[in-house]
């Protein structure tokens, strides 16, 4: 097994494990605290245990995750076996193993290119990428703040990607990984990844884009790198733009 899949592993399992801790508990405290009572004693030991986590949304997913599943448990009676796995099958359809790596899904506001588009107007015929397409809230952004370019995107997700389709029917989407693909021939690369992933960014872009041409980033800088441009949108979130 290669050292990028175990570390593509080791979240979930860790998860998993943790939830499953949290199960016992909440079990062995219901006869002493009741059903509530030992939902919110185990929800407030996970919160403890999340901290231990550097990334937000990891913190979330333990702690909401848990309660959200035993709230289900308690409102329509507990889910047989096969309904679980067929919710675990629809999630690993949505957000696939070599994802797991990568930012979970959050749409781009459709407004948060357009403050950029003074500084860099672009060109007819640019070919703009939005790596990791999702539904297409990436895609849409693109073509609002660049509507003559030539927009592509990329998507792991087969799922996603048939809904993003029918949503961006203008637009080339392919299916693949964004970091294996080739970002030599795009004037710009959009991404809305996380903090962890920025580094990793600013690399591939540096190895394989030309001069000139743009990575942006919404919401998450390049550590110790200033940006070329930044700026707000209507929300107050960030917007960095590197020029290779």
């Amino acid at each position: 097994m290669s050292k990028s899949l175990v570390r593509r592993l080791l979240w979930p399992t860790k998860l998993i494990a943790l939830w499953l801790v949290a199960w016992v508990m909440s079990a062995a405290l219901e006869p002493h605290l009741g059903r509530w009572g030992a939902l919110a004693l185990v929800t407030i030991a996970l919160a403890v245990a999340s901290l231990t986590e550097k990334r937000p949304w990891r913190r979330l997913a333990l702690v909401l995750g848990f309660a959200v599943a035993c709230l289900v448990s308690f409102m329509g009676g507990a889910l047989n076996a096969v309904t679980w796995l067929g919710l675990l099958a629809i999630g690993l359809l949505v957000y696939p193993v070599r994802a797991w790596q990568d930012a979970p899904l959050f749409p781009t506001p459709a407004d948060c290119l357009l403050p950029m588009t003074g500084a860099f107007p672009g060109q007819a015929g640019w070919r703009v990428l939005d790596a990791g397409s999702g539904l297409g809230d990436g895609l849409i952004a693109l073509r609002r703040a660049y509507p003559t370019a030539q927009i592509e995107g990329i998507e792991m997700s087969w799922v996603l990607r048939f809904l993003c389709r029918l949503r961006c029917p203008w637009a080339r989407l392919r299916p693949g990984d964004m970091w294996r693909l080739d970002w030599s021939s795009y004037a710009l690369v959009y991404l809305f990844q996380r903090p962890e992933s920025m580094p990793k960014a600013i690399g591939k872009a540096r190895e394989q884009m030309r001069p000139g041409a743009l990575l942006v980033s919404y919401q998450f800088a390049v550590p110790s790198l200033a940006a070329t441009w930044s700026g707000q949108n209507a929300a107050g979130k960030w917007l960095y733009v590197y020029q290779i």
